[in-house]
């Protein structure tokens, strides 16, 4: 048997695994580690796996997520969320679907300190669903809403996809983070016209709040001063250098900490709770992480990932078809695999071929990132969707998947945008030093 063939064979048995709901981190792992055995021998295979898990967990650069994590953790047990969304409110929550549109601005906000799709979702989901059903809400527009606005955790830095792409391709981190702001910014734009367009069509499913005044949304905007000095000094601090992405996240978190402490707003049980979830979390991305670096070893000894990239450099294909049909491939696969686990996957597979077409490494970076927040929000495993629906269970997930359709035509456009524009992701990184 070739070795190309056993590879296909082991990505057929990695797609029914993760099928049969083995956790995907476990599955890489054990199909990697089988799959180098049965090319190589036993002994190496454990030695490899061995290896991999030890450097993944020992890995400094690493650090940096845990890191973020507690900052976004602190900041959610601090209020800062709930925060985030009263400003919005108050700002706009007079406009058609003002509420919803608040929601996204919201989602945005809170991205910028989190850095996980999932728990940007599941924390504006508890936060906004309650207002937005006590305002007569249609469920599928704030179920929908709050989903698609939670995708944005991995688009807008500090984002934890773009920390593992970053790793995984030796592109810096702090300019990948960069070269997400623009078209996160972009993105949300996008959201809040379609939610507008949707609530001035159909002004049932989202009601106007009531009007503020003037001196109250001035005086709301204090709500926003945490959030913007903690961007300003972790995103600051990285565009002109004065600290490396790990140490940002250290004094993300720590700044989010004394904030939190000054403004006394964390309890003893609620930085307990931040210190749990942020131990939870990370150890499921270091396995997943762990999981896809063992899988990729055995993806290299298959030589697929070169076999495709001489493969594309020998069709007479336009360079642009090639990257339609790696787009394609993530739409579809981000349908079924976690956001993260798909990105570990692939990008073995693809980058060298998008090298060999001469694109750029961190737009490319940005795009995936982008088509991958769409499989968040679609079936049948939008992970976003189901989030959303663990806080509000009553809900059924064929309404949530009802209400995020029209918000994917944002996430299209934001796609076709930056395939056309490449600068929207690149201006950015290219001021820093």
């Amino acid at each position: 048997m070739s070795v190309t063939l056993v590879g296909i064979i082991g990505i057929i048995a990695l797609f029914v695994l993760i099928f049969s709901r083995i956790p995907v981190g476990f599955v890489m792992a054990l199909v990697g580690g089988v799959g180098f055995a049965y090319l190589r021998n036993v002994d190496a295979a454990m030695s490899v796996m061995v290896k991999d898990i030890f450097d993944v967990f020992g890995s400094y650069n690493l650090t940096v997520i845990p890191l973020f994590i507690l900052m976004g953790q602190i900041a959610f047990h601090a209020g800062i969320s709930t925060r985030l969304f009263r400003v919005a409110y108050k700002l706009i929550g007079h406009w058609p679907g003002g509420m919803a549109i608040a929601t996204i601005g919201a989602c945005a906000g809170f991205s910028a300190i989190c850095g996980s799709t999932n728990a940007t979702a599941a924390t504006m989901a508890s936060v906004t669903l309650p207002e937005m059903k006590k305002y007569g809400y249609k469920d599928s527009m704030a179920t929908g809403v709050v989903a698609a606005g939670g995708s944005l955790g991995i688009l807008i830095p500090p984002s934890v996809v773009f920390i593992i792409y970053g790793i995984m391709t030796e592109q810096s981190i702090g300019k990948l983070f960069m070269a997400g702001i623009l078209p996160g910014i972009l993105l949300t734009l996008l959201f809040m016209l379609v939610v507008m367009a949707w609530a001035i069509i159909r002004p049932d499913v989202a009601p106007r709040g009531p009007r503020t005044g003037f001196k109250e949304k001035i005086r709301s905007f204090t709500g926003l001063i945490e959030t913007l000095l903690l961007f300003i000094l972790v995103m600051g601090g990285l565009f002109i250098g004065l600290f490396t992405p790990t140490e940002a996240g250290g004094v993300g978190a720590l700044g989010t900490l004394i904030i939190a402490l000054v403004k006394r707003n964390i309890s003893w049980d609620g930085f307990s709770q931040a210190l749990l979830e942020t131990t939870r979390i990370s150890c499921m991305i270091l396995v997943i992480v762990a999981g896809a670096t063992v899988f990729g070893h055995f993806l290299a000894i298959t030589r697929i990932p070169f076999d495709i990239a001489q493969w594309v450099s020998t069709v007479n294909l336009p360079a642009y078809a090639v990257i339609g049909l790696i787009i394609l491939v993530y739409m579809v696969g981000g349908c079924f695999i976690d956001a993260l686990a798909l990105i570990m996957l692939t990008v073995p597979i693809f980058y060298p071929v998008v090298l060999a077409m001469g694109f750029d490494p961190m737009w490319f970076g940005v795009l995936i990132v982008l088509v991958t927040q769409i499989g968040v929000i679609t079936p049948p495993v939008g992970i976003n969707v189901y989030v959303v629906q663990s806080v509000v269970p009553d809900v059924p997930l064929g309404v949530i998947f009802t209400g995020v359709i029209p918000l994917l035509a944002a996430l299209v456009v934001a796609t076709i945008i930056l395939v056309i524009w490449p600068d929207l992701a690149l201006f950015l990184p290219s001021l820093m030093r």
